[in-house]
């Protein structure tokens, strides 16, 4: 019998597998992109801070409650100190949200774009690999599962001014495009990741490595 299977087509099919058996086999990280601008920060000497909400509608809930906590937190690691949010030396506003979702297509089942290639740099689209079209081209006998995934792109913003003046002296934004939109899970990654080398080179863009939820 002729032998169908060319050395570069079974070189194809054993990519395919290995990504869909890595892919299958354990949760992959994902990246967030955090922004951070600073100007006469003090360093933490003693100074006092508060986390407040940003959105009114949030202040009080008990949910922003546990979020700010995470805030808190990182800000004690750094040496500030909490305070009273009418006495602090630093306030601290914090939002944080993720939207409704939106389809995204990919080729060959799951969509490694919050895997080894993270962002939109890997994965598989219509456009090809990379942005370039694949050499085996959108339709293929061989190729040819198309799955649909919901993403969700979270994001969390901290501003922090003195109270002196109202001089704001710190501004961060971290955004994460992910398969998750549970902010329990979201919020908390987000926040250690805006504070990871904080304060950061100022006006500078960083991707920071978040752990998948787990399932």
């Amino acid at each position: 019998m002729k032998n169908v299977f060319s050395a570069g087509r079974i070189a194809a099919l054993a990519l395919a597998f290995g990504l869909a058996g890595a892919l299958g086999g354990c949760a992959q990280p994902f990246d967030a992109s955090v922004s951070r601008f600073s100007h006469e920060l003090p360093a933490p000497a003693g100074q006092t801070f508060a986390v407040v909400a940003e959105d009114p509608r949030n202040a009080g809930g008990l949910e922003f409650g546990q979020y700010a906590q995470v805030v808190s937190e990182q800000l004690r690691q750094l040496g500030y100190v909490a305070g009273d949010p009418a006495t602090s030396n630093l306030v601290v506003e914090f939002d944080y949200g993720v939207d409704k979702g939106r389809d995204k297509i990919s080729m060959f089942g799951p969509d490694p774009y919050w895997g080894p290639w993270h962002g939109y740099r890997g994965g598989f689209y219509g456009g090809g690999f990379y942005g370039h079209r694949w050499g085996y081209g959108l339709y293929n006998p061989w190729f040819n599962d198309v799955d649909v995934t919901t993403v969700y792109t979270s994001s969390i913003d901290v501003k922090i001014k003195r109270r002196s003046d109202g001089q704001r002296v710190f501004e961060g934004k971290a955004q994460a495009v992910s398969p998750s939109n549970r902010l329990s899970y979201l919020v908390p990654n987000l926040v250690e990741a805006l504070f990871k080398g904080f304060p950061g080179q100022s006006g500078q863009t960083v991707r920071i490595s978040i752990p998948a939820e787990k399932k």
